[in-house]
């Protein structure tokens, strides 16, 4: 896997969902909420708001290529269903918020998936074989009465025709949120884990359901004085006592488990100065982070806030030392993006295998990659027009007046109902995954 600056040319190569030409009618249920590659990149998960899971998995490489090969589907499974809350009168959505894949030990493969409340921890299992032959049971599934039974038999293993996968729910982490859940992360000892809601961070075990110890709580003794929640959190993908959680006060607290058992004080404050001149109704909406990523190296830190994605380097946290204008063109706008609540939008952010570059989204289905060496930028459409293998994807502008020429977009004719919140990056290869309301794009770079 090479990574050079300007050199990467980047192909759409599938699209996974149904055609959908207004997002306003798609049905919610189908609307993916979380993308995911494994630590190998060899599954990828997706979620939506209907609790389902569809998994993909990478096929063999194309032999006269230096492309990646095509994701097939591999698995499906209902993770959560609708719950209501009697004692709070509360309706508990099934929608998936993250999806977090567990280092692989064994033969079988192990995620955690997360609804507004509860944690589940999900088993892959492939199927080579079947029991059957079972004296109780018929092979077609219905129940024989044991009274026509005349002799025992002993049950066996036929092979099946097609791999079949088993997904088994195997621990459930409830009943320890008051608030929604944000974010999972998974320790780097790959025994532990974090959950975090608007006001508390919980460190659960993944062996023990019935009880976690709280590692962050923010909440005021009186709500009234409440002046922030958390956004997002993060473990440190090496130093296993270091976490980072983001706030909608447009900054990061790093904290170290060493130092105390509650981190209600952080050890490190990531916060760029506030410019008095860009003060607006606005600037604290758009100044609330939306999402914090460690780089893999675990020296940097990327941050994604209304407008802009922020490189921080752990060493430094006076102001951050890369700064990417996603889409400074809606500063504008941002009246009639607060009509609409699209300011409130949470988008993600996710680094490259080997961190020389970053990937987020914004509206139109329009993505950004910022190559931090060159400081070049591209900027791309997620869309079916583009034929699959034979073309590239046209680098997108957008035109805020004058005549619009080829391959610009109007600022007042982008559509704000199609948007890229959630994106990955394969782990090992220049390949993005890309959720769009319903549909998943997959690109990647040719060299």
């Amino acid at each position: 896997m090479a990574e050079r600056g300007g050199d990467l040319q980047w192909l759409l190569w599938q699209v996974k969902g149904t055609v959908d030409d207004d997002p306003t009618e798609v049905d919610q249920a189908d609307i993916i909420s979380a993308v995911k590659f494994n630590h190998d990149g060899e599954l990828l998960a997706t979620g939506d708001k209907g609790g389902r899971v569809v998994i993909f998995q990478k096929s063999r490489d194309e032999p006269t290529t230096r492309l990646c090969g095509d994701y097939n589907f591999y698995a499906t499974f209902q993770s959560h269903e609708p719950e209501f809350d009697y004692l709070k009168s509360l309706e508990i959505e099934e929608k998936i918020n993250e999806i977090q894949w567990l280092k692989q030990r064994n033969a079988s493969r192990f995620l955690l998936t997360t609804n507004d409340k509860t944690v589940k921890l999900w088993k892959l299992t492939d199927k080579y074989k079947q029991a059957s032959g079972f004296n109780l049971i018929a092979d077609d599934g219905h129940e024989i009465n044991a009274k026509t039974v005349g002799a025992l038999k002993v049950p066996h293993y036929m092979p099946l025709t097609e791999k079949s996968v088993e997904a088994s729910c195997k621990r459930m982490f409830a009943n320890a949120h008051t608030y929604h859940i944000n974010s999972v992360s998974i320790n780097s000892d790959g025994e532990n884990f974090m959950s975090a809601d608007d006001l508390r961070i919980n460190l659960w075990n993944v062996e023990v359901t019935d009880q976690c110890f709280m590692m962050v709580d923010i909440k005021p003794a009186n709500m009234e004085e409440l002046t922030e929640v958390i956004t997002a959190a993060e473990f440190h993908p090496l130093q296993c006592n270091q976490f980072a959680y983001s706030s909608s006060k447009g900054c990061v607290r790093l904290c170290d488990m060493r130092s105390r058992a509650l981190c209600d004080q952080h050890s490190k404050l990531f916060e760029e100065p506030e410019d008095a001149s860009m003060k607006s109704f606005f600037s604290e909406i758009i100044s609330s982070m939306s999402d914090v990523k460690f780089s893999h190296n675990g020296r940097y830190m990327l941050t994604r806030d209304y407008l802009t994605a922020r490189v921080w380097d752990l060493n430094m946290e006076s102001r951050p030392v890369e700064t990417y204008n996603v889409h400074e063109h809606l500063r504008g706008k941002l009246c009639a993006l607060y009509e609409n609540d699209c300011i409130f939008d949470k988008f993600e952010c996710a680094w490259s295998g080997r961190d020389t570059h970053i990937v987020t989204g914004s509206y139109h289905n329009l993505f950004r990659i910022f190559d931090r060496a060159s400081k070049r930028d591209t900027t791309l459409e997620a869309s079916r027009e583009v034929r699959l293998h034979q073309l590239v994807p046209p680098k997108k502008v957008v035109s805020t007046s004058g005549k619009r020429k080829r391959n610009e977009i109007f600022l007042d004719s982008m559509d704000f109902n199609r948007k890229v919140l959630h994106p990955a990056w394969h782990p090992e290869r220049n390949v993005i995954a890309l959720a769009a309301t319903n549909n998943l794009y997959l690109f990647q770079a040719k060299l």
